[in-house]
C-alpha cells in the first residue's frame, strides 16, 4: 500500500499545486478585476498602485497563475509564500492571536502551501518538468557528440 501511495505523490502533489494555484489566483483577479466578488464582495476593486493591496493582488495573480502551470515554481512560490506571510503578521495578526479569530485563515494556509512548493517543486503535469527533460536530453546529445581521445 505504502509504495503504491509513494509512486503516486508526484501526481498528487502535481494536482494540490494546480488547485493552489488556481485558488491563489482567483485571489488576485477578485481584487484587482471585480470577479467573483470583487475586493469587497461587491465587485470593487483596488485603486492602482495603492499599498499593499495592490501589489499584494498583483502577487496572487501572477505568482498564482506561474503556479498553476508549475513554470518557475519555487521562485514564484518563494515571493507568494512570503507576501502571505506578511499579510498574516501585518495585517491579520495584529487583530487577534489566532488566524481563527482575526481572519488570516486563507493567508496563513497560502503561506504555509506556497512555502512546501519552495522545497518540493511543480511535482507532475508542471512546465518545469518539461524543461528539466529536455535540458536532461540536450545533455545527453551533446555528450554523444563529445569527440574521443586516442
Amino acid at each position: 500500500m505504502t509504495g503504491r501511495l509513494n509512486s503516486a505523490q508526484p501526481y498528487a502533489l502535481g494536482l494540490f499545486r494546480i488547485v493552489i494555484g488556481l485558488l491563489f489566483a482567483c485571489h488576485g483577479a477578485s481584487t484587482l478585476f471585480g470577479v467573483l466578488g470583487g475586493a469587497d464582495g461587491n465587485g470593487g476593486t483596488v485603486d492602482a498602485g495603492t499599498w499593499p493591496g495592490w501589489y499584494a493582488a498583483v502577487i496572487q495573480l501572477v505568482g498564482g497563475a506561474l503556479v498553476a502551470l508549475g513554470l518557475g515554481t519555487r521562485a514564484a512560490a518563494f515571493i507568494s509564500s512570503g507576501s502571505m506571510a506578511y499579510a498574516y503578521f501585518k495585517v491579520h495578526q495584529p487583530e487577534a492571536l489566532w488566524p481563527l479569530q482575526n481572519g488570516g485563515e486563507p493567508s496563513a494556509i497560502f503561506c504555509w502551501a506556497m512555502l512546501l512548493f519552495v522545497f518540493t517543486g511543480s511535482g507532475a503535469f508542471g512546465i518545469d518538468r518539461l524543461f528539466a527533460a529536455r535540458g536532461e536530453r540536450d545533455e545527453d546529445k551533446a555528450s554523444d557528440r563529445t569527440p574521443v581521445a586516442a
